[in-house]
């Protein structure tokens, strides 16, 4: 038997409770793992809450993410004893995921524990971090450079705005970062964070060209917020856009694609090829301040997680959460 947080559904009424489940529950795959680590992201907010349909199909166990040790395998890449990790591929939405006690999922879908990472750290960046890294990535396979102009961060204060400005700054960009929570500015400007923007400004509608500001941008919000982002990029600037926490709408004009050469770069990390994964990985390894992480993580008992997601949904969680499911 095992704990998990399970969501089901009656009368259209979506429930969520922690329940005691046997291991001939567990869906198909062939590599089962032990979960140490787990943690909550914005989706899995949006699922605990009922605020969005993020589970297929029910019963559902929620979490996107988890690391742990692999207790069986039939799956010629992972042993016994092997920790991994997994980011994304549908768990949480379509198959079982990570809060809870065991996982059972296609050995496809893992990736080894990148060194120096502890299972703990790993889920302290999680598929947020793992995503800012790929819109690092993209911004640098687009060839903006540290000397092009500053980069704009938005919701500069969530899981995968944190990262992206704490890595940002380690390689040397200068980043501006965007938030509604002034009171996070010192928090910000500790990561690496040159200037902060007020996410009000951003907000409302714009013109369809602004000021020519930043070389580079990296968008978690959507919506307006993106159509004036798009509007303020410099000639030629580049956005990696990964998510849509002001929307999901694109209320934007064509000017600054067909008069300033704007390139918008679409990032998802949910089916990314392994390749991606691990390039993502291994430079969040040589890249990101391993102090810093530290700064960017909460440790929330998993007893407590179904009453964190409603503080996350409320915008009133910094950084990452981490869920101890079984330690290391």
């Amino acid at each position: 038997m095992f704990k998990a947080i399970v969501l089901d559904k009656a009368e259209d009424q979506q429930t969520v409770a922690f329940k005691e489940l046997d291991d001939a529950q567990l869906p198909e795959g062939d590599v089962t793992v032990r979960v140490a680590y787990s943690t909550m992201n914005y989706k899995d907010a949006l699922a605990l809450t009922g605020s969005a349909p993020i589970a297929k199909s029910y019963p559902m166990v929620p979490g996107i993410d988890f690391a742990g040790v692999v207790e069986s395998s039939d799956n010629p890449d992972f042993k016994p004893g092997d920790h991994v990790v997994l980011n994304g591929w549908g768990v949480g939405e379509k198959h079982w995921g990570g809060l809870a006690e065991k996982v059972r999922v296609p050995g496809d879908w893992l990736i080894p524990l990148q060194a120096p990472f502890t299972e703990r750290q790993a889920m302290g960046l999680g598929t947020a971090g793992y995503t800012a890294m790929l819109c690092v990535l993209a911004l640098e396979k687009q060839g903006v450079k540290p000397e092009d102009g500053p980069i704009l961060v938005t919701g500069a204060a969530g899981g995968v705005g944190s990262v992206a400005v704490a890595v940002l700054a380690k390689l040397g960009y200068d980043v501006a970062a965007m938030t509604g929570r002034p009171e996070e500015t010192d928090f910000l400007k500790m990561l690496g964070a040159s200037s902060i923007v007020d996410r009000a400004e951003y907000s409302e509608k714009g013109r369809p060209l602004a000021k020519e500001q930043w070389a580079g941008a990296i968008d978690v919000a959507g919506g307006q917020v993106l159509a004036n982002v798009c509007a303020a990029m410099k000639y030629r600037g580049v956005v990696a856009a990964c998510g849509l926490a002001a929307g999901m709408g694109f209320p934007a004009t064509v000017a600054p694609f067909i008069l300033r050469g704007v390139t918008l770069v679409g990032v998802d990390s949910v089916m990314a090829p392994k390749a991606e994964r691990l390039e993502a990985w291994q430079r969040l390894a040589q890249d990101l301040d391993i102090n810093k992480l530290e700064n960017l993580i909460t440790d929330v008992p998993f007893e407590q997680v179904i009453d964190q997601a409603a503080l996350m949904m409320k915008g009133q969680i910094r950084g990452r959460i981490v869920v101890p499911v079984a330690g290391e």
